[in-house]
């Protein structure tokens, strides 16, 4: 079959939100929330935490595993406390959804996200910086996630909300976000593959030595010194996984440098920890080394191209968004012209 090519540049279709409301779970005034369910075919012989985290999606594995060690999950009458506990198609069962700050996060809540294309399969977003992606402790509401249960009722049915990958927090630019599960598994199977192509522009310091273009093949991992942050480690003496990142030079002068990163693997904070270890820490990241610079107080990465084929339609898409204002005006404040990219 012949492929097209749709090329999208990412002028937001507008900031949606219809602040439909969902049922998420018990509200901090109810003492809990009783739900039964049904085990189907597709999940007979799984762990009883995988099947819950199925038919309950709305809420996370680990916390659907704190309400089985706590007795709050019975299968055919009869209470299991082990999450390796096996169930079988066509078991009846119940569980008991008890009120905590992470079952109360995932709750539908109007933000302006700004959508570049949107189909019935699948959203383009251009995420801006600041904005968290999944509730987390320390941020339960006010995320990507909440804003997009409000925007699309559908998206309550799906694991996460339909986010198959993830920007830091003060990361901006594309990502793509699935509509239907079929949309979802597809695409998390073409990000397993390396069949999407996600491009950043980065502004860091020190101006740039060498051949344009770098190859930086090097496996990430937790710190051992720090196990808030990630390092290049040694896989013979540390956990981690491999990580491969092209880095190409778009300008350099004495103030610093810019580039295009294109991830060949999608480890967490791969670009911002690559380019620290090769002497170029991101302007403003200043858990790898980088310092606020040139107006930039956020890490200078942006992800300003998605690739891929299209899961339903098979047409092979791509979708541009240029730098935000603050990293525009970091650059200009530097002289550093990125527009090679």
């Amino acid at each position: 079959m012949e492929k097209t090519l749709s090329i999208i540049s990412a002028t937001p279709l507008g900031s949606l939100s219809d602040g439909v409301e969902h049922e998420e779970g018990p509200e901090p005034s109810e003492p809990s929330e009783t739900r039964d369910f049904l085990v189907h075919e597709s999940l007979h012989g799984q762990r009883l935490d995988r099947a819950l985290a199925a038919l309950v999606p709305e809420f996370s594995r680990s916390y659907l595993q704190q309400l089985i060690d706590a007795g709050a999950v019975a299968v055919q009458g009869r209470v299991l406390t082990k999450s390796a506990a096996t169930v079988h198609a066509g078991e009846i069962g119940s569980i008991e959804l008890r009120p905590t700050p992470q079952s109360q996060a995932f709750k539908p809540e109007p933000l302006p996200i700004a959508v570049v294309h949107e189909d019935e399969h699948l959203r383009i977003i251009d995420k801006p910086a600041g904005l968290v992606v999944h509730p987390a402790p320390g941020h339960w509401s006010g995320t990507l996630l909440n804003g997009l249960l409000a925007l699309d009722p559908r998206a309550a049915l799906l694991p996460r909300a339909g986010i198959v990958h993830r920007l830091d927090r003060d990361t901006s630019g594309l990502m793509v976000v699935a509509r239907t599960r079929a949309a979802m598994d597809a695409l998390v199977g073409l990000i397993a593959a390396r069949e999407v192509k996600r491009q950043y522009i980065a502004m860091a310091h020190r101006s740039w030595q060498g051949a344009d273009a770098r190859h930086v093949d090097a496996a990430i991992g937790r710190d051992p010194r720090n196990r808030l942050r990630m390092a290049v480690v040694d896989l013979t003496r540390h956990s981690g996984k491999p990580a491969r990142t092209l880095i190409e030079s778009l300008d350099s002068n004495d103030e610093g440098c810019a580039v295009r990163c294109t991830l060949e693997t999608g480890r967490t904070h791969q670009i911002r920890v690559h380019m620290a270890s090769i002497g170029h820490p991101l302007v403003a990241d200043s858990l790898y080394g980088g310092t606020a610079a040139a107006g930039l107080e956020r890490q200078a990465l942006h992800a300003f191209r998605l690739a891929f084929i299209h899961p339903a339609t098979g047409v092979q898409m791509e979708f541009l968004a240029p730098p935000p204002p603050d990293l525009v005006q970091a650059m200009q404040a530097w002289g550093l012209d990125y527009n090679r990219a």
